[in-house]
């Protein structure tokens, strides 16, 4: 660990949350992790594991769940948002009568905000102030590999690199490599899409289409997250990095991904409901696919794989259909993203 341990409060104790909150207390760090539900949090007390989500992974021994949010942001300089994108604004505006002056407010939620297609960043502006002192955390990452300190690499991303810098250095360990940006759009947009992009990866998998569809899908697919991200002035190289095309390539391919397994499911057949119910946890390419989508109506923006995946998942459209409308389109890929 390069910096001297630190207290920090991650809040929400889902999969995500809980693993980032093990890989920092088994760095040293005095973590907090803070969970909405009173019943979970008594079991993490309790077991000293997530067995709902991580099961067999026990807590070091710096790592303490609490039900009690107002002692958890108030005791803390440092707060991690690990909650799903619908209730990240509802988290902050909670914390904010709590908040020290010069708290680090960094987040691990990925998700435009639902109904108003807001960066998440753009959101901590709103409600917090933009002088704020934010970075995201974004990139391929399972928490499951995270949890059983599998060697994982993100970025973490703020609008002063000198912030993202500090909080890439408490992250960083032997095993957890944490590289700082100023990128932070292109992280919020890369982390957003490439879910619903997962979700069409899995569909066509399901469907019994193949490697080359997978692979023409995620290319594809860079194309689109650029476009989008050309809205918000961030530039194409910005999205190869860990937080566009790596976390893109990660989701798409395996099946630790909840949103390319939900394609997987809806490819062969089950519906969407039964899809959902089965995987158990939140997937957040279905929140994404709408916002996107008004995104699209909203910019007149072509973006055929995300409203694709929005008509198979809110109009009822056959996912076999949609899949060979994409194919059918393949040929029109965005010139500056053509070579080889």
């Amino acid at each position: 660990m390069t910096k001297a341990p630190e207290k920090i409060a991650v809040l929400g104790a889902g999969s995500w949350g809980t693993a980032m909150a093990i890989m920092l207390a088994r760095s040293g760090h005095h973590v907090t992790l803070w969970g909405h539900n009173p019943a979970h949090i008594e079991s993490l007390i309790k077991d000293r594991a997530n067995t709902t989500f991580l099961p067999n992974i026990t807590f070091p021994g710096t790592l303490t769940p609490s039900k009690d949010l107002e002692k958890t942001v108030s005791e803390h300089t440092f707060i991690m948002v690990g909650v799903p994108s619908h209730a990240f604004r509802s988290t902050l505006i909670k914390c904010k009568p709590f908040l020290q002056k010069n708290t680090f407010v960094t987040w691990i939620t990925k998700g435009f905000e639902t109904d108003t297609g807001l960066l998440t960043h753009e959101v901590v502006e709103q409600e917090l102030g933009k002088n704020t002192r934010m970075a995201l955390i974004s990139g391929p990452s399972f928490a499951l590999e995270v949890a059983q300190d599998l060697p994982t690499a993100i970025v973490v991303a703020s609008p002063s690199i000198d912030d993202a810098s500090y909080i890439a250095d408490i992250l960083r360990n032997k095993r957890f490599l944490a590289f700082p940006s100023n990128h932070i759009a292109s992280a919020e947009i890369g982390g957003s899409i490439k879910n619903i992009l997962a979700i069409a990866a899995g569909i066509s998998d399901g469907l019994g289409f193949g490697a080359n569809a997978r692979a023409a899908l995620i290319t594809l697919g860079l194309n689109e997250m650029v476009q989008l991200g050309h809205m918000h002035q961030c530039s194409e190289s910005s999205f190869l990095g860990l937080a566009g095309v790596g976390d893109l390539v990660l989701t798409c391919t395996d099946d630790k991904s909840r949103n390319r397994r939900l394609g997987l499911q809806l490819g062969q057949g089950t519906d969407l409901q039964t899809a959902v119910k089965t995987i158990g946890q939140e997937v957040e390419g279905i929140h994404a696919a709408r916002e996107v989508n008004s995104l699209c109506k909203k910019w007149a923006l072509d973006m055929p794989i995300c409203t694709q995946v929005y008509r198979i998942l809110y109009e009822g459209l056959d996912p076999e259909i949609a899949v060979n409308k994409l194919l059918l389109r393949a040929q029109k890929v965005v010139p500056s993203l053509q070579a080889t």
